[in-house]
């Protein structure tokens, strides 16, 4: 157990405020559904956990590795990805999977909602807690009670509060969404995000959406 998954273990108990003993035990198989897919995809194995956008034909597949607290990762969402979206996803250059990668136990709650969410809905809720940071998210931002915040935000997105302390309480699924994590530190020598995976190399820093289309259009331009 790492020190991350130890924080997450220890601190997700006030966080969703469930009366059980102890967290869960990682085991080293816990990155077994990123491992489902036959074939991996320039260097990238999908599974069927994964959340996509765009066509699985495109020349790029691209993976984001993110965290809902994450300002940056918002700053993303909101800028940048609306024109990625528009002219490479939308358009069949890009094949986009987003994966959570979690940096605090709040980025294991808020997946863990997401997830429980229609699969058509999971973007939409992604992009509803970046652009409400302030009203949830304790990285910066003074939040006296974390999860009744997350109760609110899934309460937005449709969901009612039983629900979601279900989601969030649910130990297969907090071991999932750190496996995940586990599983970009191993493979592609995660460390922070946004991460962004282009068809399997790490890809610069973006700080523009100039700076996407001048990658995007590079890597293209390979083909």
């Amino acid at each position: 157990m790492n020190r991350r998954q130890l924080l997450i273990g220890v601190v997700i108990l006030a966080l969703v405020a469930v009366g059980i003993v102890a967290y869960l035990v990682f085991a080293p198989s816990g990155d077994a559904d990123l491992q489902t897919s036959s074939v991996p995809k320039f260097q990238v194995t999908l599974s069927p956990y994964d959340r996509p956008q765009g066509d699985p034909r495109a020349p790029i597949t691209m993976v984001e590795y993110a965290a809902p607290t994450c300002p940056v990762c918002a700053h993303f969402d909101m800028t940048m990805y609306p024109e990625l979206k528009k002219d490479y996803i939308d358009t069949g250059k890009v094949y986009y999977v987003f994966r959570v990668y979690p940096l605090r136990p709040q980025d294991v709650a808020a997946d863990a909602i997401a997830r429980c969410l229609p699969a058509d809905n999971y973007f939409q809720f992604i992009d509803l807690l970046y652009r409400n940071q302030p009203k949830w998210d304790p990285d910066g931002y003074n939040i006296p009670d974390v999860h009744a915040a997350l109760i609110d935000m899934a309460r937005i997105g449709g969901m009612d509060a039983d629900r979601a302390d279900k989601c969030m309480n649910d130990q297969a699924m907090q071991k999932k969404i750190v496996a995940v994590g586990d599983y970009a530190e191993k493979n592609y020598g995660v460390q922070g995000t946004p991460t962004f995976i282009v068809n399997g190399e790490t890809a610069p820093y973006f700080e523009t959406s100039d700076d996407v289309k001048k990658y995007l259009d590079s890597v293209l331009a390979k083909k």
